[in-house]
């Protein structure tokens, strides 16, 4: 599945997350409660990477990385897509940009 279509899929979801809020009562999730979901998720990210590179003790550590790390890949397509930027090309943007730096610095 390429980066297109794991967006759409995220957005569906979101779409569903609001949908349950509301039906609970709650408001939707604005972008302000995504991008604090998102550094939620990269702290619980960071404190997983501590424990698998042993500096912090986490059960199932190893196990539960992958999926903390699509938590925060679902936070960046979606504020993606509400901020209406095409990820794939900024990525390509950013690489192109690094890469041309790096290159000069390693004499490439």
């Amino acid at each position: 599945m390429e980066l297109t279509a794991r967006q759409a899929r995220a957005v569906e979801i979101s779409k569903l997350y609001d949908r349950y809020n509301t039906s609970a009562g709650r408001t939707e999730w604005t972008t302000g409660d995504l991008a604090l979901g998102f550094v939620g998720d990269v702290g619980d990210l960071a404190k997983l990477v501590m424990a698998v590179d042993g500096r912090r003790e986490i059960d199932d550590a190893r196990t539960r990385i992958g999926h903390e790390l699509a938590d925060c890949l679902w936070s960046v397509l979606v504020l993606a897509d509400r901020y209406e930027i095409d990820l794939a090309a900024e990525f390509t943007r950013m690489t192109d940009e690094l890469d041309a730096k790096l290159s000069v610095a390693v004499g490439n």
